[in-house]
Parts: C-alpha cells; structure tokens; sequence
C-alpha cells in the first residue's frame, strides 16, 4: 500500500530539476517538487504529502500532524511505508 505521508522540506538538492530533501517522520529522502511550482511554490520549511517520491500537494503544520496521527492508527501500512522509507533513507 502506498500511502500520502507527510514531510517537511529541509533543504533544496537541486533546483533545476525540481528535486528537495524532506524529512518524513525522521527519514531524509529526495523528493520531485515539480507539481507544486507557480502559484503552489513550496520552499524549505514547507509541509507536504509525499506519495511515491513525489510532492503531491502542501499543507500547513496541523494538517500533517493530523494526516500522521491518522496514518499511525493504521498500524501496519504506515509501519511498512515508514520500513520502505527507512530503507531508501539518503543520510
């Protein structure tokens, strides 16, 4: 199961191309920005939800709190999400 996890964005890796490191639950990975340009610009210190490497829409700091509240009462999915970030955790 793929899931929309919220992450915040900590630093841009490449500009250009669109491409920002996020912290997801204490896991830095890469992710594609390139939906979010124009009027929907995010920038370092922006919340998002991130679903298969890329940043699907932004949201304010209560709404991925709220959003991560939820996906840990799943239980398991989140666990195994969180487990395949884990693995792809860029240091």
């Amino acid at each position: 199961m793929c899931l929309g996890i919220p992450g915040q964005l900590v630093e841009w890796v490449d500009p250009e191309h669109h491409i920002a490191k996020a912290d997801v639950a204490g896991v830095r990975r890469n992710v594609n920005v390139a939906l979010l340009t124009g009027e929907d610009a995010v920038d370092v210190g922006d919340w998002v939800l991130i679903h298969v490497g890329f940043a699907m829409s932004k949201v304010d700091e209560a709404e991925a709190q709220s959003t991560r509240e939820f996906l840990e009462s799943l239980g398991a999915p989140y666990e195994e999400e969180l487990a395949e970030l884990r693995e792809s955790a860029i240091e």
